[in-house]
């Protein structure tokens, strides 16, 4: 079983700058996409990416997950 993370639920409520940090800490091979909350994104699976969604206060709002 792999043990390289895929998700960081940890990280929902977090400041965007900071969870950006740790999924970069935790997964340096992949492309991070910071994006408003309700945004509209591209359908399709990257293994290669991971997008991070805050709010107005610039909170974290949904786990950040490879995809």
């Amino acid at each position: 079983m792999s043990t390289t993370k895929t998700s960081w639920p940890e990280v929902v409520g977090w400041p965007a700058a900071q969870a950006v940090t740790q999924v970069n800490t935790d997964r340096p091979d992949v492309a991070i996409e910071v994006l408003p909350s309700g945004t509209s994104v591209s359908p399709g699976f990257s293994s290669e990416r991971v997008r991070v969604f805050f709010d107005g206060t610039g909170s974290v709002t949904a786990t950040p997950q490879v995809g």
